[in-house]
C-alpha cells in the first residue's frame, strides 16, 4: 500500500499529470487494481493546496477517460464473455457477474451508473452488459454519465482534503489518498452486505 501511495504522489508531481490521470482512468475502467479514484482525488487536494493542475481540467480528462474504460470492459464483454480468463473465476468476481446478470434485467441504468463507484463492481457490469448484448447506443450515454459523475464526487472529496491543509500540496494529497482508500473500503462493505442479503432471496425465488 505504501508503494502505491508513493507512485501517486509522483503522479501527483509530475509535469505529466494529465497523461497520467487520463491513462490510469482508462486503465481502471476494465482492470480494478489500478487505483484512479485515489490519483484524481490526490491531484484535486494538492492542486488547491498549492495552485497545480486546473480542477476543471482535471474533471473532464477524468470523465473521458472513465467513460473510455467502461466502454472498453463493455467491449471485452462482448468479445470474449465472462468466463474466459483465470482471474474472472475467482469467487468474488464470479459473484459480481452473477448480480450484475440479474440486476441488468431489470434496473440496467441504475446499475450502470451505480457501479462506476466499485472498482470490482463496474467492470463486472460493463463486462457483462457487454456479453448480454445490452445496447451500445444505451450504454454509452449512460457511460459518459457515470463517468462525469464520478469524478465530480472525487473531485469534491480532494477539494475536501486540499481546504484542510493549506500550502501543502502533498500532505494535501496524501489526506485525500486516506480519504478515498477510507471511502472505498466502506463501499466495499456496503456492496458485500447487499450481496450477502441479496443471495438467500434469489436462491428462495
Amino acid at each position: 500500500m505504501d508503494v502505491i501511495n508513493d507512485l501517486i504522489l509522483q503522479a501527483v508531481a509530475s509535469p505529466w499529470l494529465v497523461l497520467v490521470l487520463f491513462a490510469v482512468t482508462v486503465i481502471d475502467g476494465f482492470f480494478p487494481p489500478v487505483p484512479s479514484e485515489t490519483v484524481l482525488v490526490a491531484a484535486a487536494a494538492a492542486s488547491v493546496s498549492g495552485g497545480g493542475t486546473n480542477l476543471l481540467l482535471l474533471g473532464v480528462v477524468a470523465a473521458l477517460g472513465a467513460a473510455l474504460g467502461d466502454n472498453i470492459a463493455f467491449l471485452i464483454g462482448r468479445r470474449l464473455g465472462t468466463s474466459r480468463a483465470g482471474w474472472m473465476q475467482r469467487p468474488r468476481v464470479r459473484a459480481a457477474f452473477a448480480h450484475a446478470e440479474r440486476a441488468l434485467e431489470t434496473r440496467s441504468a441504475a446499475l450502470i451508473l451505480g457501479a462506476r463507484y466499485i472498482p470490482v463492481g463496474r467492470v463486472a457490469v460493463n463486462m457483462t452488459a457487454g456479453a448480454l448484448r445490452f445496447p451500445w447506443r444505451r450504454f454509452l450515454p449512460l457511460s459518459l454519465v457515470a463517468g462525469a459523475s464520478w469524478s465530480a464526487l472525487s473531485l469534491a472529496i480532494g477539494l475536501l482534503a486540499g481546504s484542510w491543509i493549506k500550502d501543502q500540496p502533498l500532505l494535501s494529497a496524501g489526506v485525500g489518498i486516506v480519504i478515498a482508500l477510507l471511502i472505498g473500503i466502506v463501499i466495499d462493505r456496503v456492496s458485500a452486505t447487499r450481496r450477502r442479503r441479496s443471495a438467500p432471496a434469489h436462491l428462495a425465488g
